[in-house]
């Protein structure tokens, strides 16, 4: 690689970044209200039936939830929560969660 090319790849690296870092941001206030009351503020469930989220994949939280939109994945509460994310949401709820520290 030239040292032209130094530059701009790094000026890419940064713009990805800090997109999913605002991905992230934006899905902070729904992950609060639509998944904090079952999977915890820290994405750290105090009850063992609901998983924690925190740390998942990325590409696994937004398959799961796009699954469970679709119905391809049956959970009543889950089915329910998912049917009005569209797939920015997913992205942005995905994103938030996989770059949360897993707990306990």
């Amino acid at each position: 690689m030239s040292r032209r090319m130094f530059p701009i790849l790094f000026i890419a690296m940064l713009s990805v970044t800090a997109n999913a870092l605002a991905d992230a941001e934006s899905a902070k206030a729904t992950a609060t209200s639509l998944c904090a009351g079952c999977h915890g503020p820290q994405g750290i469930s105090a009850v063992d039936a609901y998983p924690n989220l925190a740390g998942q994949k990325k590409a696994y939280l937004a398959s799961a939830l796009k699954a469970y939109r679709e119905k391809t994945r049956t959970n009543g509460m889950m089915n329910a929560m998912a049917s009005s994310l569209k797939d920015q949401d997913i992205d942005d709820l995905a994103a938030y969660f996989s770059g949360l520290t897993p707990g306990h």
